[in-house]
């Protein structure tokens, strides 16, 4: 290739030779132009060595399925909390209404945005913050504080009392309507600001919530304040509660103390010190919750303290980048799952840290460990998953994860504060690093 960066005819040739002088390669040709690289790439030895026999297992209920929306963490949390709710009211079967908390974190998180819109209001719209802000409005995602900021404001109800609607189980045509009326707002608000400052930014900030509330109510119905609650039990008792508010629900029927749990994450970039509090500018969905805050940890722990509370009898929430190494079909995620080295003769060579760095791995997906399977050491060896994506995915739903791919994949989970040890609880006290609205360790909330 000459000093101009040209990809000349000479260059072109070299690289159709270096293709036709290798068999390996015109193999491998034959087999991905007929079936999926998977489908050629995939370990056998690793398919018929993965077991799914757990020395700990917690889950005898169905899975939920987010069907095509991003909810995850919504249904993650849920599904958490439904556990201790199915005991208490002797239920084998129960759901909270992820529309219920969909609802609630969609207008609080326009309210959010537009609060981001006027605290950046004299500045260009090329800023790169504002630029990522407009790009990234109306979102489905969110993190584990979030889920505890609605919980604690807005409450829960039964599925039944709100269930499903076609906007909220196919979220892309409604987040579109709202993306574009929250740009429009934007543009609003910045031109209110602009003429009459804050005050008069936020009175116009008033008129785009009543749109959007509007809009949520058409496509996802409108929240009960108040409901009449009885059921049946699993011995065929009937029971009654009478009417209640969706905030006297959680507190009846929630048995976890959701505020009392903290995000611990896995940042190995040389950037992110460990023991080190972080927190990513913009993300967030109630306005005076507590902010978003990571502790970095490092992988050991994390699974000591997942494996403690699945022992304990308490599944975890936790989020990862779940398209990685995975087969649906057969339920299983393991880092070496596929071997394109051998199918590609190239190596596949970043590691986690630089995997953030580069774009090639960031927080996708957030699920519940509701198992795990301890060796004769107690170390782990693979871990059960409950995912959110219906029961026709994996093992009914319920996916095998070996321990490597915790190691690579995994980056953060939900613990009780006094799980952590003395250094690491008075860590959570610290003045948080302020990482950028863009940076990786946001991602699940995108």
């Amino acid at each position: 290739m000459d000093s101009t960066g040209l990809l000349g005819a000479g260059d072109l040739e070299v690289l159709r030779k270096d293709f036709a002088a290798s068999p390996a390669y015109r193999l491998a040709q034959n087999a991905v132009t007929r079936v999926t690289v998977d489908d050629v790439a995939i370990s056998r030895e690793i398919i018929n060595g993965t077991g799914h026999s757990w020395s700990v297992l917690l889950d005898d209920w169905k899975v939920t399925n987010q069907e095509r929306s991003g909810r995850c963490w919504l249904f993650a949390g849920l599904n958490l909390l439904r556990v201790g709710a199915m005991h208490k009211m002797g239920l084998k079967e129960f759901e909270f209404s992820q529309n219920y908390a969909m609802f609630w974190d969609k207008i609080e998180r326009a309210n959010y945005f537009l609060e981001a819109v006027i605290e950046t209001a004299d500045r260009e719209l090329g800023d790169r913050t504002i630029a990522f802000l407009l790009q990234s409005a109306a979102e489905d995602g969110g993190q584990w504080n979030m889920f505890a900021a609605l919980v604690g404001k807005h409450g829960l109800v039964p599925k039944s009392v709100m269930p499903e609607t076609q906007s909220s189980s196919n979220t892309g045509r409604m987040n579109a309507i709202l993306r574009s009326q929250l740009r429009q707002g934007a543009r609003a608000v910045r031109a209110a600001y602009a003429a009459g400052g804050a005050e008069a930014a936020r009175a116009e900030k008033a008129e785009i919530l009543r749109v959007v509330y509007r809009v949520l109510c058409i496509h996802l119905g409108t929240p009960p304040e108040r409901f009449d609650w009885q059921w049946t039990d699993k011995d065929r008792e009937f029971h009654r509660d009478g009417v209640l508010t969706p905030q006297e629900f959680a507190a009846r029927y929630v048995e976890l103390p959701v505020a009392d749990y903290v995000c611990l994450v896995h940042d190995p970039r040389s950037t992110s010190p460990q023991g080190r509090t972080f927190t990513v500018e913009y993300l967030g969905n109630v306005i005076g919750a507590p902010p978003v805050t990571y502790l970095n940890v490092d992988v050991p722990l994390l699974k000591r303290l997942t494996a403690a509370s699945l022992s304990a009898g308490e599944p975890v929430w936790f989020g990862c980048d779940v398209g990685k190494m995975m087969s649906n079909e057969y339920g299983i995620w393991d880092a070496a799952l596929y071997d394109l080295p051998s199918v590609y003769d190239t190596p596949f060579d970043l590691d986690k840290a630089a995997r953030l760095e580069y774009g090639e791995s960031q927080m996708t997906h957030a699920m519940l460990f509701t198992g795990v399977d301890l060796g004769a050491d107690g170390a782990s060896r693979r871990w059960r998953v409950e995912n959110s994506w219906g029961s026709d995915t994996g093992r009914d739903g319920f996916y095998t994860m070996n321990d490597s791919w915790f190691d690579e994949y995994v980056f953060e989970i939900a613990a009780r504060r006094g799980a952590l040890p003395p250094e690491l609880q008075a860590a959570l006290d610290t003045e948080p690093i302020v990482l950028p609205a863009w940076d990786p360790m946001g991602a699940l909330a995108r």
